[in-house]
């Protein structure tokens, strides 16, 4: 049986994932995946804490755009959030997994208040946390809250969950000579303004030697192949990491 590299993680979903092919929304099938993918990784012994975004349903800064205030358009999308966290806690107990989900901003009625100790005791226990509602703030996306609280964990990498490969030196959408990067470093990614995230949360994770793993999530099995050390998608390393 494959061993796992890591001890603890923090993956960062795409709420986009969740789409499947109905454009819009929580797919059954989708979200049936992503838990499959997770138990996947959760039978290897990792402790594991899960953030996803809420662009399935509301994107803050596209609502933004057509005149919402950002505060308010952020608010909403980090609810947005929650509904995705879940809708996964349920996909992921249906196939016997312990979770808990924890939010930046507190609903008791639905889930645990975030507190960085109740976090950890959860993953030591052995159970898959799903940190909810970014960081709380508005102005602050999903990608800056899953570099926030890897840091807060104590996470030895973020993996970060798309629909794409991994980074490209430029849009491979615009352009047809782009060419995908097996490793990259965090200035790179400053400089060229590769979006595969924000510029808070790259400069986040440079500032503290975090290491990050661009990959595709729609490729069966990648999960665990890159919590097992294969190299999947782009390396964004780490001072301190070896190779």
């Amino acid at each position: 049986m494959p061993t796992a590299k890591y001890k603890r993680i923090l993956v960062k979903l795409s709420g986009e994932v969740l789409i499947g092919d109905q454009g819009f929304g929580i797919s059954p099938e989708m979200i049936d995946y992503v838990a499959c993918e997770v138990r996947s990784v959760y039978d290897l012994g990792t402790q594991m804490a899960l953030i996803i975004g809420g662009g399935n349903i509301f994107r803050g800064v596209a609502a933004a755009s057509y005149g919402m205030h950002r505060t308010s358009a952020d608010h909403i999308g980090m609810l947005a959030t929650v509904i995705n966290s879940i809708a996964l806690q349920d996909a992921l107990e249906k196939r016997g997994v312990q979770t808990r989900v924890q939010t930046a901003i507190e609903m008791c009625a639905v889930a645990e208040p975030y507190i960085l100790r109740r976090a950890i005791r959860h993953l030591e226990k052995g159970r898959v946390v799903i940190l909810a509602a970014g960081t709380g703030n508005p102005y602050f996306t999903t990608d800056t809250a899953a570099a926030l609280r890897a840091q807060e964990i104590d996470a030895e990498v973020l993996l970060k969950a798309t629909k794409v490969d991994g980074i490209y030196d430029a849009d491979p959408a615009l352009d047809a000579s782009a060419k995908k990067m097996d490793n990259v470093t965090y200035l790179e990614i400053l400089k060229r303004q590769l979006r595969i995230m924000d510029s808070t949360a790259i400069s986040l994770a440079m500032d503290n030697g975090l290491s990050v793993v661009v990959f595709n999530l729609k490729v069966r099995g990648n999960l665990r192949r890159v919590v097992c050390g294969e190299h999947v998608g782009t390396r964004v390393r780490g001072a301190s990491e070896d190779d």
